[in-house]
């Protein structure tokens, strides 16, 4: 628990988890529940059902529908911000997702704003759409986030590689952003069904080795480089089976590079699973992997399978070193592509490579990526925002407040002369 004064937060944020599961919105969710413990008293918004409200115990509405017509999106979360804004009156503003912290900037007045950068928006519709009208697209999207974060008393990123992203890419100033990484509720990873068990649970065989891989089905996140290196893998280790999980724009054409590439028995799309089996996932695998060739930030799912025991396989891509590099520098791959997969996928099925025991990867996500960590930093990043904020515009924010109440002690107190 912090030692401070408790401040609240109003949070913008993206989809509710449980409707649009997202490595985001999970982290939203998650700090969403964990930040009241560490001092933070937190109101959310998000594009969602009318449910939302009820789901969250009434901490979270939604906004709008998140396939209701962007105009309207827009509309609906500035009108929402203003009205939580006289309700609730915030310490300070935090922005998950830069279209949705956008339509609000000049309501934040008096109040400083702290961004959660989980990703360049602009960068990555370059990347997975291509095409000149994606380049356009990406303009604008840039000009967005550009607003958001250049107003932002405090960004904070995943990884000291998706810093200077920020930095290359917006210009930010290295004193205002600050390297937390992704967190997972570990205990939700713990199980103890047995990898035989699971694999039943789940329809797998029992007498494969098994690689697993956890993704949404999309270009930069090097599946297709991922079902190519079987070609290789299954020359030397005939029964592994890949296990793809997710779903995305290339299903059919993942679907389609399998068939064609004659990997039936040895690839399989999995599709998506239920948020509540995806700890049975990766207790099935011999080993995870996460495959990505651009813009991967974190990488969310490396720590889910670390925190189930399962050890994962990681391309040097982005924060993905950074994520696993502390358990064991083996687990990052020197290079990405099929060759480089297959190699390193071989040599760990076939106990060439040192792989962590269970327990300590188990460990390694508990001790350094557990939902309460996260929330404690993210807090101090929140307290510091509010601080710097005020120092720097005198009679707002926390000072404001603490004037507001010392004139209410005086007039309580002559009203009792």
């Amino acid at each position: 628990m912090n030692n401070e004064r408790r401040i609240s937060a109003l949070q913008l944020g993206l989809h509710w988890f449980p409707e649009r599961p997202g490595g985001l919105d999970r982290i939203y969710q998650n700090l969403i529940d964990a930040l009241p413990a560490a001092g933070v008293d937190v109101r959310g918004l998000v594009a969602g059902s009318a449910q939302v409200e009820a789901a969250s115990n009434g901490v979270v509405r939604a906004f709008a529908p998140p396939d209701s017509p962007l105009l309207h999106r827009l509309r609906s979360v500035r009108r929402e911000v203003r009205r939580s804004l006289a309700e609730t009156d915030p310490d300070l503003i935090v922005s998950h997702f830069a279209l949705y912290g956008a339509p609000g900037l000049d309501l934040y007045r008096g109040r400083p704003l702290v961004s959660h950068f989980q990703g360049p928006w602009s960068a990555e519709t370059e990347v997975e759409r291509g095409g000149a009208s994606s380049k356009f697209s990406a303009l604008v999207k840039a000009m967005v986030e550009g607003a958001v974060y250049r107003r932002s008393t405090r960004i904070i990123v995943l990884s000291t590689a998706f810093r200077d992203v920020l930095q290359a890419r917006f210009r930010i100033p290295d004193d205002v952003i600050r390297v937390i990484p992704g967190c997972v509720d570990v205990s939700r990873f713990t199980i103890n069904t047995t990898p035989e068990a699971a694999r039943a649970a789940l329809g797998l065989p029992s007498d494969r080795p098994i690689v697993v891989t956890v993704r949404r089905l999309a270009r930069r996140m090097g599946i297709e480089d991922l079902i190519d290196s079987f070609r290789q893998v299954r020359h030397t280790v005939p029964d592994a089976l890949l296990v793809i999980v997710g779903g995305g724009a290339l299903t059919a054409a993942l679907r389609k590079r399998i068939d064609e590439q004659g990997l039936g028995d040895h690839v399989r799309l999995l599709g998506r699973v239920e948020d509540d089996k995806l700890p049975l996932v990766y207790r099935a695998a011999d080993l995870s992997i996460v495959p990505t060739v651009a813009l991967e930030g974190f990488g969310l799912t490396t720590i889910e399978s670390l925190a189930t025991g399962t050890p994962v396989l990681v391309t040097p891509v982005g924060g993905l070193p950074e994520a696993v590099a502390g358990l064991s520098p083996d687990l990052v791959l020197p290079n990405f592509g099929a060759n480089a997969l297959a190699a390193g996928i071989v040599d760990a099925l076939r106990g060439h490579l040192r792989l962590p025991s269970a327990d300590a990867c188990h460990a390694y996500a508990r001790n350094g990526f557990d939902v309460p960590v996260k929330a404690a930093r993210t807090a101090k990043v929140y307290h510091e925002a509010v601080r710097v904020f005020g120092e720097s515009h005198p009679g707002t924010g926390l000072d404001r407040k603490k004037s507001d109440d010392t004139l209410m002690r005086r007039d309580m107190a002559s009203r009792t002369r």
